[in-house]
C-alpha cells in the first residue's frame, strides 16, 4: 500500500448526460476515477479496492455490467466487483433512468496491487 493513498478521498465520481434511449428515457455516463498517482516512478502504488458507493435504490432501464457496478442493498453499490482501481485508472459505465442518482463514495480501502492477481 502506498503511503500517498488516501482511500475514499482519492476516488472521484463524475456523471453526465449520455444519449437518451429510443423510448426517451434519459441516460447517464458515470466515470469513477482513482486520482491518486502514487510514487513518482510509476511503481503502481495507490491501488484502491472495496469501493462502496452511496446509491439509494439504484436501478437502470438498461443492464449495467455487474462487474463494474451493482447494488448490494439500499444505499450500497459496489464498484469493480470490489477489485482495485489502480492510480490514475478510470472505470466507466452508463445507466438509464428518469433521474440522475446522487452517487458518492462511502468506503474505499488502499491495498497492495500485487495482492490481486
Amino acid at each position: 500500500m502506498d503511503e500517498g493513498c488516501a482511500g475514499p478521498e482519492d476516488i472521484e465520481i463524475y456523471q453526465g448526460h449520455a444519449s437518451s434511449l429510443p423510448s426517451g428515457v434519459p441516460a447517464y455516463k458515470v466515470d469513477v476515477v482513482n486520482r491518486c498517482m502514487g510514487d513518482q516512478d510509476g511503481g503502481g502504488g495507490c491501488a484502491i479496492a472495496g469501493i462502496h458507493v452511496r446509491c439509494g435504490w439504484f436501478s437502470s432501464f438498461t443492464l449495467v455490467d455487474p462487474t463494474k457496478f451493482r447494488r448490494l442493498g439500499h444505499d450500497d453499490c459496489l464498484i469493480n466487483d470490489g477489485r482495485p482501481l489502480l492510480g490514475g485508472e478510470t472505470l466507466s459505465f452508463e445507466y438509464a433512468n428518469s433521474f440522475m442518482y446522487d452517487l458518492s463514495v462511502r468506503v474505499a480501502t488502499c491495498v497492495d496491487p500485487t495482492a490481486f492477481p
